[in-house]
């Protein structure tokens, strides 16, 4: 009897960890309130219960190239906007590190407009992220307590290696890579020695599984993929769709075929993001 019980309980606990609500930190919705829309269908489709999304204006063909002052203010606008009307969403804004002190009085303005995460994707506006001015945007964004999203699909060689830099040289701003470095996610199991170093803690550090979640699961590296996320820390693993490149519904789906526990999904479900954002 006590046996059928425990795998009762067993059951319904993973139940409860697949039906738990989902926090999306990496959603882009170029066309505003039409694309939150067709966002949300997609998520209803797929069954899903969403707790909040980051929402970036930018994207794909839609870029915030360097010198593009006013496209940068109004796409930044917009999302803060739509953080008005739509309490779920979380605005993300962006600049172009290489508009230098405009980018630094955008950051502020946007910050003080109440935005939490700004995100700079090196390859797609067009920077490289060992430029000093990139570590003086990410200094700021730290100094006004905005969060820096950056991308880490690891396009190129060396990628990985120059945001570790970045990150370790500025300890007071907190950042999010995502896609976890993509098929190069073995580069960050070297945080699980990093941080046995005095003062070298890298808390500042999380990632988003957008992307990489999908070829990970149930193909033959899923196994080191998921010992990555524990050498990384669970606590610092957030769940990310990059709609409309990929679906919520397929991600969530590729996170509960991990082989984690249930409090474990559950952080990377929604806690950590709720832990990180405040919300």
């Amino acid at each position: 009897m006590r046996r059928t019980l425990a795998i009762f309980l067993f059951l319904l606990s993973g139940i409860a960890a697949a039906d738990a609500p989902v926090f999306d930190v990496h959603v882009h919705l170029r066309e505003g309130e039409t694309s939150l829309r067709a966002y949300q269908a997609d998520i209803e489709t797929a069954g899903v219960e969403l707790l909040g999304l980051g929402v970036m204006w930018f994207g794909g063909p839609n870029q915030a190239l360097q010198g593009e002052l006013a496209k940068v203010r109004a796409g930044n606008d917009s999302v803060i906007a739509l953080a008005a009307k739509f309490p779920q969403v979380l605005p993300i804004a962006t600049v172009h590190p290489y508009d230098g002190s405009a980018a630094l009085g955008e950051l502020a303005r946007v910050a003080a407009a109440g935005v939490k995460v700004l995100k700079i994707h090196a390859h797609t506006q067009r920077f490289d992220v060992a430029d000093p001015r990139v570590e003086t945007l990410v200094r700021k964004a730290g100094e006004l307590g905005v969060i820096m999203l950056m991308d880490n699909a690891n396009i190129l060689p060396g990628d990985s290696e120059k945001l570790f830099n970045l990150v370790a040289r500025v300890p007071g701003t907190k950042f999010i890579l995502a896609h976890i470095g993509g098929m190069n996610f073995r580069f960050w199991n070297m945080l699980a020695l990093v941080r046995t170093a005095d003062g070298f803690a890298m808390d500042n550090l999380n990632f988003d599984l957008s992307g990489t979640v999908l070829m990970a699961a149930d193909s033959p590296l899923e196994a080191e993929f998921v010992w990555t996320l524990r050498n990384v820390g669970i606590d610092h693993v957030l769940l990310g769709s990059d709609y409309p490149q990929m679906g919520l519904g397929r991600t969530v789906d590729a996170l509960e075929r991990l082989d984690l526990t249930d409090a474990e999904k559950a952080k990377i479900r929604s806690g950590n993001a709720r832990r990180l954002f405040g919300r």
